[in-house]
């Protein structure tokens, strides 16, 4: 082969690496790619900003475990992604954004579209890098990819100057690639299993916390094996949701700020907590100093930088959950231990607890009525959220059974995620439906992506609860702020059905609780994107977390 531009490098390293579909916006700088990409199979979606771009790498790489891949342009372009970035960052998705930068000589001189996307991205990204030497492309680009996938899965950015990218070189993809210095599975420390095992074994109230890094690691299944062995209650953090099938009966539910009383209540009491994957946020943890006082806790992570970090462990194991979890699996069954009654007294005290306090939502036009009328008609979707209080109330009332089928934005908490993680959900599980539950205000902050969704007839299910203001900052003003409500009514109410036929869409409008199950019916036998517009019950608000009976009170 003889040489070729950096341009046709990047699309050619794309092809090889597995890459079906981008999503991006092209400008000046990043013209010679978009040139290259006009004669690759690769399929580019053609996005309306691009936070969206983002958002939809982000959202096809968690629902599908593949990469996800952005394009955009330098300047504003560039900027445009990092919200994205940084939503795919603190949730720890595998997401490469590739952006154009201008020519070399003018970097430094504040020339027309100019911005530092390195700079800006240093603290969102695992790796970024300026590629200005054209005949290390093929190796940066392959490192990339190696970066993205192994270890803590995480967002790279690569930057292209436009002369960089219409420089030839010689195409040789190299087929791995070393980083001195990374480590991406860190040697297991087997002593440190058996530590664990002899806590688990000598405790009294044991608990099983599943994080994100559940779903990530694919740990899924050996996460149910290691409850179905020792019959140990589970919960989950709001990222770790579908780690665990929430219909199994040693399920407990969400815990942290949001989660059910009875879950929270499981970690405050427990004696012993096997962590796994899991960040302990503070939005999981509460208050710190107290935070599950009774617990000896045992920590699994793959970032060795999480352990120890917000909460004191008794065992810490840097690690891949698959790997160490398999491990574990396998000392137990090698130690003899099989009595799943052991804990017969703690798991039916969890179980009395969730019967006595259990949540049921009340009919009419209110968003737990309309999620839980949702999973009791299409239980099998994949649920996208966007951020707010229906985002809470999706993660109580639609139960979900396999990973990665719960999409949310956890860590960094970004209204306007939604929409445009919904249609990389369901470009990349086409026979899938994907629902997308989001409220008014996260909707108008991407909703120009529905054109998006129009243009190319991706069949996704958006519902919108509209209740004309940004519900949960009410609800933070109403409980912390002494009722004193600040910018947090809209002013004019948006009918949103006819919104989405502006956009080039289906649109239905519904303020009767009577036709929520037709409206979604029509949605669901409808081809291409359709809108419900649900106005809902404004003064509703999410669970708090309960802090401060004890165990026996709640019992009682």
């Amino acid at each position: 082969m003889g040489k070729i531009t950096v341009a046709k490098a990047i699309v050619k390293a794309l092809e090889t690496e597995g890459v079906k579909i981008v999503f991006g916006i092209p400008g000046g700088a990043i013209l010679p790619l978009y040139d290259e990409l006009r004669n690759s199979q690769i399929r580019h979606v053609l996005v309306r900003h691009e936070q969206g771009a983002a958002h939809m790498a982000d959202g096809y790489a968690r629902s599908t475990g593949k990469v996800g891949v952005c394009i955009t342009t330098s300047g504003p372009g560039a900027a445009n992604l990092t919200t994205g970035i940084a939503t795919a960052y603190m949730d720890s998705s595998p997401v490469i954004a590739i952006t154009g930068q201008v020519a070399t000589p003018l970097i430094g001189n504040d020339a027309f579209q100019e911005t530092d996307a390195t700079g800006i991205t240093i603290p969102i990204t695992k790796h970024n890098e300026l590629a200005i030497n054209p005949f290390e492309i093929p190796k940066l680009l392959k490192k990339a990819f190696y970066l993205c996938r192994t270890g803590r899965k995480s967002p790279v950015l690569l930057d292209f100057p436009i002369d960089i990218l219409k420089t030839k070189i010689e195409f040789d993809y190299p087929s791995s690639v070393k980083i001195e210095g990374y480590e991406p599975i860190p040697h297991l420390d087997h002593h440190l299993i058996e530590e664990s095992i002899k806590l688990i074994k000598n405790a009294k109230r044991p608990l099983i916390i599943a994080g994100g890094g559940v779903i990530t690691a694919d740990a899924s299944a050996q996460v149910f094996e290691l409850v179905e062995m020792l019959q140990i209650p589970i919960v989950t953090t709001l990222m770790g949701k579908g780690s665990f099938p929430e219909t199994h009966s040693l399920y407990i539910g969400l815990m942290g700020m949001h989660g059910t009383k009875y879950a929270n209540f499981a970690v405050q009491h427990a004696d012993c907590i096997l962590a796994i994957g899991t960040r302990f946020s503070n939005r999981s943890t509460g208050p710190l100093d107290t935070f599950a006082r009774q617990a000896k806790v045992i920590h699994i992570d793959i970032d060795a930088a999480e352990i120890g970090k917000n909460v004191n462990v008794e065992v810490g194991i840097v690690g891949d959950a698959n790997d160490v979890l398999s491990k574990m699996i396998s000392f137990f069954k090698q130690s003899g231990f099989n009595r799943p009654g052991k804990w017969g007294r703690w798991n039916e005290t969890i179980a009395k607890i969730k019967r006595r306090i259990s949540h049921t939502p009340e009919p009419g036009m209110r968003v737990p009525y309309i999620v839980s009328e949702l999973y009791k008609n299409y239980p099998k979707c994949i649920i996208v959220t966007d951020v707010g209080r229906h985002q809470i109330w999706s993660a109580h009332f639609y139960k979900v059974l396999e990973p990665r089928k719960f999409i949310t934005s956890g860590g960094l908490g970004t209204m306007g995620f939604g929409i445009p993680a919904a249609i990389g959900a369901q470009i990349g599980n086409p026979e899938k439906k994907v629902i997308c539950i989001v409220g008014d205000g996260g909707f108008m902050m991407t909703c120009q992506e529905i054109a998006t969704a129009a243009a190319y007839n991706i069949p996704i299910v958006v519902l919108i609860m509209n209740d004309s203001r940004l519900g949960m900052v009410w609800q933070l003003q109403d409980v912390f702020y002494n009722k004193q409500y600040s910018a947090v009514d809209f002013k004019k109410e948006i009918d949103f059905a006819k919104f989405a036929i502006a956009l080039g869409t289906k649109g239905i409008r519904i303020e009767q609780k009577e036709k929520i199950s037709e409206a979604l019916d029509r949605a669901f036998n409808s081809s291409g994107p359709v809108i419900i517009d649900f106005v809902v019950k404004k003064d509703e608000k999410v669970y708090p977390m309960v802090v401060g009976k004890s165990l026996e009170e709640m019992i009682e």
